[in-house]
């Protein structure tokens, strides 16, 4: 089956205390080319009481890519790479041997609403 002739719609996926549109991967499509995982964080309105907080989680043998159309996240990892991501900046964390992570709303972003939009892609390493 090729590519083309397949059309996934995404499904909810929790990614802690969020959910996201998840297109890969999908029971007739586990991965395209290295894409083992692709999570739509969906066009949400964030307030005083509701963050994207994906409380730290290990990763090992992928690297994930995220990038965003609108808000900030704030990525921390246990190597000491501490990362804001804004619209239209990439973060690439690669996890060969095993990195701990953690994604989160900024802290002064917490106090107020606030938009949130975009992508991440998960590469399986070789």
């Amino acid at each position: 089956m090729s590519n083309i002739d397949l059309i996934i719609e995404e499904r909810a996926a929790s990614i802690g205390s969020f959910m996201v549109g998840r297109l890969l991967p999908f029971r007739q499509k586990r991965a395209v080319g290295p894409f083992v995982f692709l999570d739509h964080i969906d066009p949400a309105q964030l307030d005083k009481i509701t963050h994207f907080d994906v409380l730290p989680h290990p990763h090992i043998g992928l690297a994930t890519l995220t990038y965003l159309f609108e808000g900030e996240i704030m990525h921390r990892d246990s190597i000491g790479s501490v990362q804001r991501i804004t619209p239209g900046a990439v973060n690439w964390m690669t996890a060969g041997s095993g990195v701990v992570h953690s994604e989160r709303t900024p802290e002064e972003l917490r106090s107020k609403a606030h938009k949130l939009h975009g992508l991440q892609i998960w590469v399986a390493l070789p």
